[in-house]
């Protein structure tokens, strides 16, 4: 089964080229963060990684923005997923950046820090409590969760806020580019760490990073200007969901507007902007998905529009961009001004040559949901670039769990 061919793009804006920090895209078409569960136990990534991310950069002057990627021990709690935050993890990175850069592509690491939905049993056996900006848990499920396994759920510390900023996303950051990566993208969206600061539903505090909107956002803005300060600033990125209730954030449904919360940070953003230090690029979420859940039309509340009023700077924009395939009619709209980028991820799933499919209206592989979140190589790397006939072997692309990279033929 394929989707029906499109209309191709290589003539409209969509290929059009885009400065994003100092260096200058081919086309407005971004791979944005879908984390996917083929790094090694230990969190380094594997030769699955290398050729996936490999593949997908083999159309020059692209973006690809990394899957979800811890910046320590105690920001994890799913298994499998990569971190950066090791010599290991970023040697191994490295070859994953070099292969991105070898075609002519660009690479940002997206940080991520899980806070209070880590999984209780993946901090069993790492013998660590789960922190929060307060000790609320998501709901009774996570609860019961954290209850069966003896795990703890409590409040960082105003000492810990500061080893998380000076010590913890420092190192992450200093290993990223190490690493060789173009940027690093903070991950402030759908009710990770850095998002639970932001709401009042989420965080109680009562020192200098709860309370007030100034105080709740304190952490965020604190820890953009320390990586500036040791990245530069057109390495910087960060990602926001103002309309998304995924993980207990409902800011939208009474407490805070989210155009109160989001228009403040932004304006904060554009004042460092204004005094020289503007970010490669802020990334919003689209109200036409919450997480992984797509939002029903009569669902969606709001718009990102009051974006564009306040910050001044590049603007990827992410959130079912697909429900129109394959004319992309959306995305064409979307792209006609100067800096404005797309975040795709569910065709850039199983369309390694997306890119290149796009600009010439190819048809598309569809996608298989139910494989992006298992293990194995199996709805992974076992997609065929366009006119590519190979027949994978079910058994044995199943069988194929992470190795090092080190371990295989580069």
């Amino acid at each position: 089964m394929t989707i029906t061919k499109g209309v191709p793009l290589k003539d409209t804006t969509v290929f059009s080229k885009i400065k994003v920090g100092k260096n200058t895209l081919n086309h407005r078409i971004v791979y944005v963060p879908t984390t996917r569960f083929r790094a090694l136990d230990d969190h380094t990534p594997s030769d699955l990684e290398f050729k996936y991310y490999g593949e997908r950069s083999e159309y020059p002057g692209s973006l690809l923005i990394t899957e979800g990627t811890f910046v320590s021990e105690q920001a994890s709690g799913y298994p499998n997923v990569p971190g950066i935050y090791t010599d290991k993890h970023v040697k191994a990175w490295k070859h994953i950046t070099d292969r991105v850069h070898e075609n002519g592509s660009f690479i940002s690491t997206q940080l991520w820090n899980l806070g209070r939905v880590a999984n209780a049993k993946v901090f069993k056996a790492k013998g660590l409590d789960i922190v929060a900006p307060s000790p609320i848990f998501e709901s009774e499920k996570y609860k019961a969760a954290a209850e069966e396994e003896g795990v703890t759920l409590r409040s960082l510390t105003t000492e810990e806020i500061k080893d998380l900023i000076y010590k913890t996303y420092d190192n992450a950051a200093k290993k990223a580019i190490e690493a060789g990566f173009d940027y690093v993208e903070l991950h402030s969206a759908h009710g990770y760490l850095l998002d639970q600061f932001l709401h009042p539903e989420t965080n109680h505090r009562t020192d200098q990073y709860g309370g007030s909107l100034e105080n709740r956002t304190r952490f965020l803005l604190e820890l953009i200007d320390h990586l500036i300060s040791i990245v530069g600033a057109n390495k910087v990125a960060i990602r926001f969901s103002p309309w998304a209730t995924f993980q207990g954030i409902l800011a939208q449904k009474g407490q805070e507007h989210p155009i109160t919360t989001y228009s403040y940070i932004l304006h904060e953003l554009q004042k460092r902007a204004d005094a020289g230090n503007q970010l490669a690029y802020i990334s919003v979420v689209e109200p036409r998905v919450s997480g992984i859940v797509d939002v029903a039309v009569e669902d969606q509340v709001g718009n990102n529009d009051f974006v564009y009023t306040i910050w001044k700077g590049i603007i990827l924009k992410a959130g079912n961009y697909t429900y129109d395939a394959p004319e992309f009619t959306q995305i064409q709209k979307d792209t006609t001004d100067s800096r404005t980028l797309i975040g795709l991820s569910r065709y850039y799933i199983s369309n390694p040559d997306l890119v290149n499919r796009l600009a010439n209206g190819y048809e598309l592989n569809p996608y298989i949901r139910e494989l992006f979140y298992n293990h194995d190589n199996w709805g992974y790397n076992t997609y065929n670039k366009y006119g590519d006939n190979t027949v994978y072997n079910k058994e044995e692309e199943t069988a194929h769990l992470a190795r090092a990279i080190e371990d295989v033929k580069l």
